[in-house]
């Protein structure tokens, strides 16, 4: 549907003067879709059965106009992959929304890409059939192939399936290459004196990244973003680089008369009514259903980079637990890995959740990455060494509920600045080595309430849990190091 909404500069993203905002709407199914991820070489992965499978679903494809296109994933010539994609021709929209998030092929990136650094990979395809439907396979399926670099996508109308499917590719060719893969946002800020203060945050759909991550105190600082969704770290040297321009935002927080509408390019599963002058505008803030997005031009941030080279300074874990308090220093590098591992939160808003699962329940999502296609001790040893080597600061945020009261914005953002002023001052955590807190009115924790030891030790044993069930799973590919549970059991007999 074409709104009255005009599109911000236009010609910055390759629009005709006067364009206007587009909306496209996917039936029930609003949100990814987990368990339809297959990924090949993993173990029970038949790769026998998925080549049929795929073959058939090609031949469909083939009996219809489709449409491809191209676009770049890196925004720097130090990371710059190509991606190709192709769907029905009914599906032209979900084309538009590919180009707009990806960097489009302009002259400028073609003659970055050019000459940017070579990889021994090839380019990243994406193959996909919204219209595919199989018995084994009711709520459709992505499927893996990172060894090859190509993701197959059917039966799934939701744009973020290839935008993520897309990144699952990247970040596998980044991680092949001596990069570390992040699901987070990173920014950098310049203080007064001129000195650098990069950081990463590392959360869900929903979990503050976005908030974190975009905050602005022009009054103290003058801050840059990297981007709040899809970044990599260079081992070598801790530089970061971006992975894409724009940013695939909820609309829930976005009323119409919102500043931020301004920017939006094309809406998904949004309504769209008359306002009192007869325009076709948006209804957001999820009236219609959950998780309304909006591609968000790049222009919204006009601090925006693509490439820091600085190495970061701070790792934030940005959790739901409600066993901590709102931020906690961890300052042995084993442990701001393990509890990077164990990242206590909810489950994202953006799923679409198959069976019968709790939402609300709080779930471990390793480094906040559910995009991973290798194995998970590959990710805790990459940042164990990057603590290690590059003496990188570890915080949690705990940004749900601490006893019993939200932990709110203003709460996790004053404490980033108290710690980049250098005037936050930790106090123990408890008995446990190697953690601290940050004091904050009515939200520190009490030793000596035995309901909030107990909830602390429940909160630890499920991270216990959680890595040595990786040594019975998937016929332990995911298992972690001998001996990386020994640090949460020393946490657990110092609890008593």
């Amino acid at each position: 549907m074409v709104t009255d909404l005009p599109i911000h500069e236009p010609e910055v993203h390759g629009f005709p003067e006067n364009s206007k905002v587009l909306v496209f709407n996917d039936g029930e199914v609003v949100g990814r879709t987990s368990a339809a991820r297959k990924i090949i070489g993993q173990p029970g992965v038949d790769t026998a059965y998925f080549a049929r499978l795929v073959r058939e679903a090609v031949f469909g494809v083939s009996q219809k106009k489709v449409y491809t296109t191209e676009v770049y994933v890196g925004l720097d010539p130090e990371f710059m992959l190509k991606s190709h994609l192709l769907l029905p021709a009914a599906y032209v929209n979900t084309i538009l929304n590919y180009l707009l998030n990806f960097q489009r092929l302009t002259k400028d990136c073609q003659d970055m890409y050019a000459q940017s650094k070579s990889y021994q990979t090839g380019d990243l395809y994406v193959f996909g059939d919204p219209d595919w439907q199989h018995p084994d396979y009711p709520n459709g399926l992505a499927l893996f192939d990172p060894k090859h670099n190509v993701a197959v996508i059917l039966g799934l109308r939701y744009f973020g399936e290839y935008k993520k499917a897309t990144l699952t590719l990247a970040w596998a060719t980044a991680h092949d290459h001596n990069y570390i893969a992040c699901h987070g946002g990173m920014k950098q800020y310049t203080l007064s004196d001129g000195k650098k203060y990069t950081m990463a945050a590392f959360g869900l759909s929903g979990s503050g990244k976005s908030t974190i991550t975009l905050a602005k105190n022009d009054s103290k600082y003058h801050v840059t973003v990297l981007h709040d969704d899809a970044f990599i770290i260079n081992h070598q040297d801790g530089s970061t680089t971006a992975l894409e321009p724009a940013y695939f935002d909820k609309t829930q927080d976005y009323p119409m008369t919102s500043e931020m509408v301004k920017y939006f390019l094309t809406c998904q599963n949004v309504g769209v009514t008359l306002d009192e002058a007869g325009r076709k505008v948006l209804v957001t803030e999820d009236i219609r259903n959950g998780n309304g997005r909006t591609v968000k031009s790049k222009l919204v941030t006009p601090n925006r980079v693509d490439h820091i080279q600085e190495k970061i300074n701070a790792v934030y874990w940005i959790m739901q637990d409600e066993s901590l308090p709102p931020v906690v220093k961890v300052s042995e590098p084993n442990l701001a890995s393990i509890f990077g591992l164990t990242l206590a939160t909810k489950r994202s808003t953006a799923e679409n959740i198959v069976g019968d699962i709790d939402v609300n329940e709080i779930v471990i999502e390793p480094f906040a990455n559910p995009f991973r296609s290798y194995a998970l001790g590959e990710d805790f040893t990459a940042f164990k060494k990057l603590f290690e080597d590059k003496a990188i600061d570890c915080y949690i945020l705990n940004t749900g509920y601490f006893n019993g009261a939200k932990v709110k914005p203003h709460h996790t953002l004053g404490a980033i600045e108290a710690i980049i002023d250098g005037i936050g001052s930790f106090v123990p955590f408890g008995p446990i080595e190697g953690l601290s807190y940050l004091p904050i009115k009515h939200l520190n924790p009490d030793f000596e309430h035995e309901g909030y030891v107990a909830s602390l030790k429940a909160s630890m044993t499920e991270r216990l849990r959680f890595i040595e069930a990786k040594k019975l799973e998937m016929n332990a590919y995911h298992a972690l190091p001998l001996g990386t549970e020994d640090a949460v059991k020393k946490i657990l007999a110092a609890l008593g």
